[in-house]
């Protein structure tokens, strides 16, 4: 059997495609041949989890023709799988699997494409609106429509060796001491805003945060998290605390999936908006802090442990959309850093205390 399941080209909603890749793996055994379809950097991100045989490359929002749907199709056509999941509710994944040659096609029936599918599954409705589920929830429904046992929506990665002796580099170049002081608490920052400004929470309140955090555990050290496009934001927040206990990664020059997988995972808290970086953490179960916006919660929902969600409840959110229709911003602004550093001091104490009490001091430094 040879199965192709077509990815998502958001690093979240692949790393919540975990599950039931997982469960698809499982459940055919080694005999059967799992291809992937996604964007070529994914391959890294999915290095280690050793559950495909094969990835074909592809971006319809490339410029590059070797990424476009031509090419996907083509190379499907070649390798005939027997079944396509199709992760994305798009109608341009149906086009592919079907002009792709795959004979069965799963999916659901959503923006006009049930015509391309063998068997469309149909969305769960309260009254005229579809139900909200996270990419997580509905990928496994694909998976038990072709007869896999649903399993827990445990997201799942994987670091390798290099990535590890990476990190360790890094983070003693970064840190002295850091070889003997690996057991202090670290925390981790993320304010990735790929998506759109609304979901980012702010240089000035992570600033505001670091403070209390160093002052309430003064053995700690902080990493600023970024992608390519958030270097300057992550140096402005070094920039402002001017800590040696606090760096970021805006000036290493590559930015891997490793290097985030293994920082991510080792992190004692991850503090994080609503992205990518959040699920990476969930596949290694760190604890994590979550600041929602304009998304709605549920479409990130997975079962990931030690997890606090903070949100406002404002008539306008979630709203869904990437900049603030309404210019305020205050399902963001609203979060307060007293708030967001008094849930990271509940996952310490959760974790590392073993339900001690908080540190005095976490409340007491503006």
């Amino acid at each position: 059997m040879h199965i192709a399941i077509i990815l998502p080209r958001w690093v979240g909603d692949l790393v919540m495609s975990t599950p039931m890749i997982r469960a698809v793996r499982q459940h055919v055994g080694n005999d059967a041949k799992l291809t992937a379809v996604a964007k070529p950097m994914f391959q890294e991100l999915l290095a280690g989890t050793h559950w495909f045989d094969e990835f074909i490359a592809y971006d319809r929002h490339s410029k590059k023709q070797e990424l476009g749907f031509r090419q996907a199709a083509s190379a499907l056509r070649s390798a005939r799988p027997d079944i396509a999941l199709l992760v994305p509710n798009s109608l341009s994944s149906a086009a592919l699997a079907w002009w792709g040659g795959c004979r069965r096609r799963v999916g659901y029936a959503r923006h006009g494409r049930r015509f391309l599918l063998t068997d469309p599954l149909s969305p769960l409705r309260r009254g005229w609106k579809v139900e909200v589920m996270s990419t997580a929830q509905h990928s496994m429904d694909l998976a038990e429509q072709i007869g896999v046992a649903r399993q827990p929506l445990e997201l799942e990665l994987a670091t390798l060796p290099d990535d590890e002796a990476i990190l360790d580099s890094l983070m003693s170049s970064f840190f002295e001491g850091w070889t003997q002081n690996k057991t202090c608490p670290l925390f981790v920052f993320n304010d990735n805003a790929a998506y759109g400004p609304a979901k980012s929470w702010g240089g000035e309140r992570f600033v505001s945060l670091a403070r209390q955090l160093l002052h309430a555990y003064p053995d700690c050290r902080i990493v600023v998290h970024c992608g390519p496009g958030e270097r300057d934001d992550a140096r402005s927040i070094e920039s402002a605390l001017n800590d040696s206990r606090v760096r970021s990664l805006a000036d290493v020059d590559k930015l891997p999936f490793g290097l985030s997988k293994a920082l991510l995972r080792r992190a004692s808290v991850v503090i994080t908006t609503d992205s990518g970086p959040r699920h990476i953490a969930a596949a290694f179960q760190t604890p994590t802090v979550v600041l929602h916006g304009p998304m709605d919660p549920r479409l990130g929902m997975s079962d990931q442990k030690n997890l606090i969600e903070l949100r406002k409840e404002l008539p306008c959110s979630p709203c869904g959309q990437r900049t603030c229709p309404l210019e305020h911003h205050d399902c963001m602004v609203g979060l307060s850093v007293h708030d967001v550093a008094r849930a990271t001091g509940e996952l310490m104490a959760m974790v590392s205390h073993k339900g001690e009490a908080l540190p005095s001091n976490l409340e007491n430094v503006e």
